[in-house]
């Protein structure tokens, strides 16, 4: 199974959410498409936590100090 990235995972949960309100789905494929949306949710979250500890790292001063040459 390809790896999808967050814009095509949060696309596939959108359309599942979207699937679920209509509330017309037989229960079997209701309880599928919700379990696939339990992990795309999963998925999204954490590539977003994944992120976030990027920025985190990038924001964090560099501690020392850097001397110059006289």
């Amino acid at each position: 199974m390809k790896t999808l990235s967050f814009e095509e995972s949060l696309t596939q949960l959108e359309k599942i959410v979207q699937r679920l309100e209509r509330g017309d789905l037989p229960l079997e494929e209701g309880l599928n498409a919700f379990e696939e949306g339990i992990k795309l949710s999963h998925d999204c979250q954490s590539k977003l936590d994944a992120c976030e500890k990027r920025i985190e790292e990038l924001a964090t001063p560099v501690t020392g100090t850097i001397t110059e040459s006289s």
